[in-house]
């Protein structure tokens, strides 16, 4: 698939969470005012977060999709790493809303009404974040959006926080356990809170621009290496911007070979790592001529370099 036709892919499933949370968020707070739920109004409140998230990863979307141009040279891909910071910075606001909320419950004893109907929306709210939620990751995994797997990951974690009010409320109707609604919430409070402290840490490693795992540079080694032509790289440099990849390293080549047949080498590992990584890579080959040196040392010092970089970043 194409970059055009991954970026309406994106549009179209950004598109969907924005319309299914919009449906969540007015059924919930609906439901919860009737019934008199303080749970089901928190939950309203998470599932508007979630809206205003998907709202954000929607622009983000849109707004990653234009090409470079003079004002932006590398694009505008640095709009999804933004995206994924602001949403996960959202997460973990909720979670402390949830928190706030639940302590308050403590001091309480809400009376509630027909709670069969906020059981149900808690069911139905449950299937749609699933099922909107699995799409989401399985189109930011096969695009490599940051902006749809951060959406997908918040709708995730609106599964686990309805199950626990759904667990509450059950609880409630079936034993008359008003204090189980409180304490289930916390506990799904402090998994939201940890997806979230996740989702910022790798956020910020990639708006500073921290280089690409020594996992991945690993494999851009093998693809340098396994052409007879090259005689080694150095200055390998690497990190991302929204779904791209940008590459950049120094190749040493025989200070005999002519410029032409450098270039042709040049174009295949370009064309070798674009097949082997993803279309959504920047490469850049700086070629330096040398004189020729045993391929085996020079590989196994590059392979110790990328060991060694890899251990600094984690």
């Amino acid at each position: 698939m194409d970059t055009a036709a991954h970026g309406v892919l994106k549009r179209r499933t950004a598109y969907l969470s924005v319309i299914s949370n919009t449906i969540l968020v007015v059924l919930k707070l609906c439901v919860g005012l009737y019934v008199g739920a303080m749970s089901l109004i928190s939950e309203a409140m998470h599932s508007g977060v979630d809206l205003i998230a998907a709202m954000i990863a929607f622009w983000a979307v849109r707004k990653a999709m234009i090409p470079p141009d003079q004002k932006y040279d590398y694009g505008y891909g640095k709009y999804e790493n933004l995206s994924s910071a602001i949403e996960a910075v959202l997460i973990v606001l909720a979670a402390v809303m949830i928190i706030y909320e639940t302590f308050d419950k403590f001091r309480s004893n809400p009376q509630i009404q027909d709670i069969e109907y906020g059981i149900a929306i808690m069911f139905v709210s449950i299937i749609i974040n699933l099922l909107v939620s699995r799409r989401l990751i399985s189109v930011a995994r096969k695009t490599d959006s940051q902006a749809l797997e951060a959406d997908g990951l918040h709708l995730q974690s609106d599964v686990w926080t309805s199950v626990g009010v759904l667990i509450g409320l059950c609880g409630i109707h079936i034993l008359g356990w008003y204090w189980l609604d409180p304490v289930v919430a916390i506990a799904v409070a402090m998994i939201i809170f940890r997806a979230g402290y996740k989702m910022i840490v790798k956020s910020t490693r990639d708006l500073t621009d921290a280089s690409l795992s020594a996992e991945y540079e690993k494999k851009i080694s093998n693809i340098f290496m396994k052409y007879e032509a090259v005689l080694g790289y150095h200055n390998l440099r690497t990190r991302s911007s929204g779904a791209y990849k940008m590459i950049d390293a120094h190749i040493n080549f025989d200070c005999g070979m002519s410029l032409g047949d450098v270039h042709k080498v040049c174009d295949a590992i370009e064309m070798d790592i674009k097949k082997t990584m993803g279309a959504t890579v920047d490469v850049v080959i700086h070629p330096e001529p040398v004189e020729r040196v045993s391929r085996t040392t020079c590989k196994l010092n590059l392979d110790n370099n990328i060991s060694n970089k890899g251990e600094k970043n984690e």
